[in-house]
């Protein structure tokens, strides 16, 4: 029997995607600022009129059954072009209101973002942003999974956990520019005085390597050059980098983001690698989603920070 055109809503299908998004009901309640109860009689309320179970009890939790999961990919779609169809109406509105949903890298958390955030704050009070900071294979998860309109991401030449190919299949993936990779070494290294430092001339060195895709950008460089780098220490702590160099245990490269985010330190110098090395700076978002006014201009005030820093 054919489900009547009443048994499915907007409010019903936003909580199941919640539900799917946080896993609980408590959360899920918790993200839509309801309470637990309304959300369960909402859900009770729905299950009959589509005459399915679309909830089960797992110990003290619940999950989605086939059915819940089967409606949660379609709210996806549904919430999508809901928001969607607000954004056209805040555009009507000159974007006095809206809300766009932002990852970004850690990095980016201390340079790109904020700039962003306070040029869109000053121009566009109105318009609400909230922000995660996730690496960017966990970023482009969140867009596909429409849990954030706007990824900040970065690839490596080469790089083969690329999260830009088949993760973001179907997504719409803009370039921002380059982040310029630098090498850091301790005051007074054999090679200070050089303007420029080629990797294959620091092959007996330390080396102090960072995240898991920035130590595999590293040896893929080193690779290149001919050598196997000697990793004696790993952290993700761009501080932690600078201490170490500082004090003389060892050598490393750091984007020009990464740097930034920490500021000036003694102690270090920085210089270009030859040949000169990069990552490239990319916008992921969900596909066609450019044309919500609140989203757009977002990324046209992103595009112009990064042309800017460059």
């Amino acid at each position: 029997m054919p489900l009547a055109d009443s048994a499915l809503d907007s409010h019903s299908l936003r909580i199941v995607q919640a539900l799917a998004e946080h896993g609980s009901i408590t959360a899920a309640a918790r993200a839509l600022g309801y309470s637990q109860p309304a959300v369960s009689q909402q859900l009770k309320r729905l299950e009959l009129r589509v005459g399915l179970a679309l909830v089960e009890r797992v110990g003290r939790g619940v999950r989605l059954t086939e059915a819940g999961r089967l409606l949660a990919r379609h709210a996806r779609t549904v919430t999508g072009a809901l928001n969607a169809a607000a954004g056209d109406l805040a555009e009507l509105q000159g974007l006095r209101a809206g809300l766009v949903r932002v990852a970004a890298f850690p990095s980016a958390s201390a340079t790109i973002v904020p700039r962003l955030l306070a040029d869109l704050g000053r121009r566009l009070p109105g318009l609400s942003i909230t922000y995660v900071e996730a690496e960017p294979p966990e970023a482009v998860a969140l867009v596909r999974e429409n849990r954030v309109d706007l990824a900040i991401t970065f690839s490596y030449p080469g790089d083969l956990v690329d999260p830009h190919r088949d993760s973001a299949e179907g997504l719409s993936v803009t370039t921002l520019g380059r982040d310029e990779v630098l090498l850091v070494v301790p005051a007074g290294h054999r090679f200070g005085d050089a303007e420029s430092i080629d990797l294959g001339d620091l092959a007996g060195e330390r080396w102090i390597g960072g995240c898991p895709r920035c130590r595999g950008h590293l040896l893929e460089l080193c690779e290149r050059r001919g050598f196997v780098p000697d990793i004696s220490y790993e952290t993700d702590n761009v501080a932690a980098v600078f201490g170490m160099v500082g004090a003389g245990i060892g050598v490393a490269v750091l984007p020009t983001l990464a740097i930034d985010s920490v500021g000036a330190r003694s102690g270090v110098l920085i210089r270009p690698t030859r040949p000169g090395e990069y990552r490239t700076l990319h916008a992921v978002t969900a596909d066609g989603a450019i044309g919500v006014p609140a989203l757009g201009e977002t990324l046209r005030a992103l595009a112009s920070l990064t042309v800017s820093a460059r």
